[in-house]
């Protein structure tokens, strides 16, 4: 089958965002290094956010109340009003970061829109999503904007449902292996993997996938002569 739609993710594969939540999570270290060191506040939170995934889903909004709970626990209930007015501010400040758009990624667009629709399919919160891609000015590029409380099969399943296309003519393009492409390999589809240089730990994965409909580029443009020869010269390896 003929690719259709291509779908990007968001977070670290249009944009930067890891290195911002990295930051202020170094700040949240310092703010209570007299009760653990960095490295132990760091796990804590992980910890933290982990569990309150299914409460909370992804964002910023979510890890402001994950910094605050964790604070709480490492502090034993006993953190400053003071405190907590700082971690507010460090959620805030992340709401109000401008967008930097990684390198290579308007081409791209700029490229492909036309020859497919496009897609945006991103974890996350809705306003702050909403947010992002307004002020990135990548909007006009995109034919749907998908914001999901997860990326597993069942809800790669539902937007191919939604986009009314077949598994094998989706490809989803993005930074995380877990999120990004192993659930689309495995319901048919197509996955390119973009590594950032920095990757949430709860992303990861520590196992190499090997699979035909599998592809991983080290820059964003290498997508381009990839699938633009789709359309042009038929199928390569990988993408057919």
């Amino acid at each position: 089958m003929p690719i259709k739609v291509i779908a990007f993710d968001a977070d670290d594969t249009l944009w930067v965002n890891e290195p911002y939540f990295q930051e202020t999570e170094k700040e949240f270290c310092s703010l209570f290094e007299d009760y653990l060191p960095h490295h132990t506040v760091g796990r804590e939170l992980l910890h933290t956010e982990i569990q309150n995934i299914t409460l909370y889903g992804y964002g910023i909004k979510g890890f402001m109340l994950s910094m605050i709970e964790t604070a709480l626990k490492i502090t034993n209930k006993t953190v400053s009003v003071e405190a907590v007015d700082k971690i507010i501010g460090y959620g805030k400040d992340l709401l109000a970061r401008p967008i930097e758009l990684l390198d290579g990624v308007e081409e791209v667009l700029t490229a492909l829109k036309g020859h497919y629709r496009l897609v945006v399919a991103t974890k996350g919160d809705l306003l702050d999503q909403e947010r992002k891609l307004k002020k990135s000015g990548l909007e006009h590029y995109f034919h749907h904007i998908e914001i999901m409380s997860e990326k597993g099969e069942a809800d790669y399943r539902k937007l191919l449902k939604h986009l009314d296309i077949k598994p094998d003519e989706f490809v989803m393009i993005g930074n995380s292996l877990k999120s990004d492409v192993l659930p689309v390999l495995n319901i048919g589809g197509h996955g390119i993997h973009v590594p950032y240089h920095i990757t949430w730990a709860h992303e990861r994965i520590e196992h190499n996938i090997e699979h035909e409909n599998f592809r991983q580029v080290q820059q964003i443009k290498e997508i381009i002569p990839f699938l633009l020869s789709e359309i042009n010269d038929g199928p390569e390896p990988g993408l057919h």
